[in-house]
């Protein structure tokens, strides 16, 4: 009997160091994702198809409030966040177990929409974002003209998650015509590859016209705003709305920066008639694969500009929304004849200076 007890003991006591090795090489092996009773993803087709990409915050670091950093605070910056950190949302796998969604990194805009505002930003943005090696921020960040106090750290975080191979950018029309952001932008990355969607100036400027009238009712009428005063048809370039349109202006203050190689100038009105072709030439630029193509439109008559044709198990296609395509409000010829003599000569310098004849003359 005692004989027995001891030998149980003993049985136990050389199984037991077994047990906890078997344990401790199951659960390696389920960790590294090849269990299969555990989640895991397991290319990036299926991240994108599973529907997984969500966009994560990271944990919110101090930088410093004047916005500028010193040499060695840029070059911890420009190392891709650690996947590991941050805020993880989970969503449901296939198998319906939840899986945590701190995959890729959080990295500064490789290529950036600075403008033009009404010019077409907003629709090259969603046309893009069907590539799937583009990760875009869909808001307008305004780090570099209204939000710089917060640091870059900040800015980053405000970033998609990429995996290796995509692209993050971002769009923030109001960046073109910013003095401080050139400079600003550029201390950050002089390497950024900046994208201009430019447009008739003069068909631009009744476009924001008509946006803000949308939002202010009681606005004065287009040509009381447009000209200093009605006797002398002098154009008061001042008013914001006419202001945005001096793009050779605006460039000279981006060159003094970056060289013309670092930008595409986007034609608004092609964007339009020819999405496509338009969009096939921001994916050569920023180095991407042909993937949107003429599949992927249709033209709305209703709105009068293109958009997406539905995705795969949508019912829906996807259009800009209601606050695009305004009705605008008559305006004179004669209005309109002197806003084209004002720009006349900008436009020509800004020709020569793009490379690119947009043809509103």
């Amino acid at each position: 009997m005692g004989c027995s007890v001891c030998r149980t003991k003993l049985n136990f006591g050389r199984a037991l160091p077994v047990t906890m090795l078997f344990l401790f090489a199951y659960l390696s092996y389920c960790l590294t994702g090849w269990c299969e009773s555990a989640p895991r993803i397991t290319s990036q087709s299926a991240l994108l198809r599973g529907n997984v990409l969500l966009e994560v915050l990271s944990t919110q670091q101090q930088y410093p409030r004047n916005g500028t950093a010193s040499s060695e605070s840029l070059r911890a910056l420009s190392q891709p966040l650690d996947s590991g950190k941050g805020v993880a949302h989970e969503a449901l796998g296939t198998n319906g177990i939840p899986v945590s969604n701190t995959y890729g990194s959080k990295k500064f805009p490789q290529a950036i929409i600075i403008g033009v505002k009404k010019g077409g930003t907003r629709a090259l943005l969603e046309f893009l974002r069907v590539h799937p090696d583009v990760r875009a921020l869909g808001a307008e960040p305004h780090f570099f003209d209204r939000f710089y106090e917060k640091g870059l750290e900040w800015y980053r975080n405000l970033m998609p998650r990429t995996l290796d191979g995509q692209i993050t950018m971002e769009k923030t029309p109001s960046y073109f015509v910013t003095k401080e952001t050139p400079s600003r932008l550029c201390a950050m990355n002089c390497s950024t590859k900046l994208i201009v969607v430019v447009r008739d100036p003069v068909t631009r400027a009744v476009s924001d016209y008509t946006q803000t009238l949308t939002k202010t009712p009681g606005l004065p009428s287009f040509q009381s705003l447009a000209f200093k005063n009605s006797s002398s048809g002098a154009v008061d370039a001042s008013w914001s709305a006419v202001r945005i349109g001096l793009y050779a202006q605006h460039l000279e203050n981006w060159l003094r920066h970056f060289p013309l190689s670092s930008f595409l100038f986007v034609s608004g009105e092609r964007l339009v008639s020819d999405p496509a072709g338009e969009v096939g030439r921001v994916q050569d630029f920023l180095g991407l694969k042909r993937i949107v193509g003429d599949k992927h439109f249709y033209f709305n008559r209703t709105k009068g500009f293109p958009c997406l044709k539905k995705p795969e198990g949508s019912s829906r296609p996807r259009c800009l929304g209601k606050s695009k395509g305004r009705t605008h409000p008559p305006i004179s010829s004669e209005v309109l004849h002197k806003l084209r003599d004002f720009y006349r000569p900008f436009n020509l310098r800004f020709y020569q200076m793009s490379g690119q004849d947009f043809g509103w003359d």
